[in-house]
C-alpha cells in the first residue's frame, strides 16, 4: 500500500507534502519553545502561549481552505508551503514579540491553508488506489516516521551545538527547496487539476 500510493503521481506529491509539514512541524514546535527561552527571554509557560497562537492560525486557515479551495485546485496551494519555510528563519531572527506575534498567526494560517486540500487530496487519490483505512494507515506510517527521522535530526544538531536560530533557519530553508521541488513537480506533470 505504502509503495503504490508513493508510485502514483498524485498520491506521491500530497503525500510528500504531509510527510514534509508534520515533520518539519514537530521539530518547530520544540524549537519555538527554545527559541522563546533562549531569544525572546520568555519563561516557558510564556513560549507554550506562542504555540498557541500558531494553533489559532491553522484553525483560522483551514477553516478558510475547507470553505474556498475546491479539491480539483488542491495543487495551487503548493506555493505556500515555500513561504511557509522562509516565515521560518524571519521568526529565528525576530527579538521583538510585537513581530513574533503576528508572524506566529502568519506560519499557522498558512499552514492550515496548505494542508487542508494536501490531506483532502492524499485521503482523495489513497481511497480511489487503496481503501479509505490503508489510505490513513499510509499517511500516519509517513508522518510519525518524519517525526521521527527529523526530531533526531534536530537532537543531533543541538548535541553539535549548532546555534538555535541556524537549526530553525536550515529546517525552514531545506522545507521551502523541499516545497519548491515539489511545486515545479506538480506543474511540470501537469496535476494542477484533478478529477472528481
Amino acid at each position: 500500500s505504502n509503495r503504490l500510493l508513493w508510485c502514483d503521481p498524485i498520491g506521491r506529491i500530497s503525500l510528500s507534502v504531509t510527510t514534509l509539514f508534520w515533520g518539519v512541524g514537530a521539530v518547530i514546535q520544540f524549537a519555538v519553545l527554545a527559541w522563546a527561552q533562549q531569544i525572546m527571554q520568555l519563561p516557558l509557560e510564556k513560549g507554550a502561549f506562542l504555540q498557541a497562537i500558531v494553533a489559532v492560525g491553522v484553525i483560522a486557515g483551514a477553516g478558510w481552505a475547507g470553505s474556498k479551495i475546491r479539491l480539483d485546485a488542491a495543487p495551487q496551494v503548493l506555493p505556500l508551503g515555500i513561504l511557509l519555510g522562509l516565515l521560518l528563519p524571519a521568526i529565528a531572527f525576530t527579538h521583538s514579540l510585537y513581530w513574533a506575534i503576528p508572524l506566529m498567526i502568519l506560519v499557522g494560517v498558512v499552514g492550515g491553508i496548505l494542508m487542508v486540500p494536501m490531506n483532502a487530496m492524499l485521503q482523495h487519490r489513497g481511497f480511489e488506489l487503496l481503501t479509505a483505512g490503508r489510505s490513513i494507515a499510509v499517511q500516519g506510517f509517513n508522518e510519525n516516521a518524519s517525526v521521527l527521522l527529523l526530531l533526531g535530526v534536530y537532537s543531533a544538531m543541538l548535541a553539535l551545538s549548532i546555534p538555535l536560530v541556524w537549526v530553525m533557519t536550515l529546517f525552514g530553508v531545506s522545507m521551502a527547496l523541499g516545497m519548491a521541488a515539489l511545486s515545479w513537480s506538480a506543474h511540470k506533470a501537469g496535476h494542477n487539476r484533478l478529477k472528481h
